[in-house]
């Protein structure tokens, strides 16, 4: 069972959640990966019409088998504000984690870790609310990057305001690459090691994959 600490309350300004942003950043920690990481969780969001859906999945990373999963439906209670998209869909995904029978090694969000304006993306606020180790995993990036080359498992760095925040990283030969970037209690070259490890076949990890899939099918 994934415990949640109570660290803040859920804001309803965007002065209150950058003032939050600003001081759980301090919490974040970068002191490596665990031992031995033999499941990853899978977090989603699905948008509804004006409902969304939080889906997770637990992999067994050895397998990339499906151990346990949960979906929550809810509302909004926050705007969508570029920065700040952790307080649209962080209450939700901690009520789908909180159900979980199985307590993941990591998180593999869908969204930023330190590749954030201050430091503190949707990976490191759920990290820091669970207290587990969390990485980001986006589709887009949010800073500047050079191609990586085209082989599997090459990088490039992830530059935001020309601090290094993250890695580009070619999950697979010709395609484009993802954006991998710390949350909570990992290092970046383990992320990307965990993300090739989640990414045998496709662009973005099974961890992300079937959560996608359980979310659109729980939104049928």
């Amino acid at each position: 069972m994934v415990e949640i600490r109570d660290l803040h309350p859920w804001p309803s300004t965007e002065d209150e959640a950058v003032a939050i942003q600003t001081r759980l950043a301090s919490l974040v920690r970068f002191d490596g990966a665990p031992a031995a990481v033999r499941t990853a969780a899978g977090l989603d969001v699905a948008y509804v019409a004006d409902e969304l859906i939080a889906a997770v999945t637990v992999l067994d990373v050895a397998s990339l088998s499906v151990v346990d999963s949960a979906v929550v439906r809810g509302v909004p209670e926050f705007p969508y504000v570029p920065g700040l998209f952790a307080f649209r869909e962080a209450p939700s995904l901690i009520s789908a984690l909180s159900k979980l029978s199985v307590t993941p090694d990591v998180l593999v969000c869908d969204g930023q870790g330190l590749a954030h304006p201050r430091r503190f993306g949707l990976a490191c606020h759920l990290g820091v609310l669970t207290n587990l180790p969390s990485i980001g995993v986006g589709k887009t990036s949010l800073g500047r990057y050079e191609p990586p080359g085209e082989e599997r498992g090459a990088w490039t760095p992830l530059r935001l305001d020309d601090e290094v925040v993250g890695r580009a990283l070619r999950t697979q030969r010709g395609v484009k690459p993802v954006f991998v970037s710390v949350g909570h209690r990992f290092t970046l070259d383990a992320a990307c090691e965990l993300v090739l490890r989640l990414a045998p076949k496709y662009r973005l990890p099974e961890t992300t994959r079937t959560a996608d899939h359980l979310g659109r099918s729980a939104a049928r």
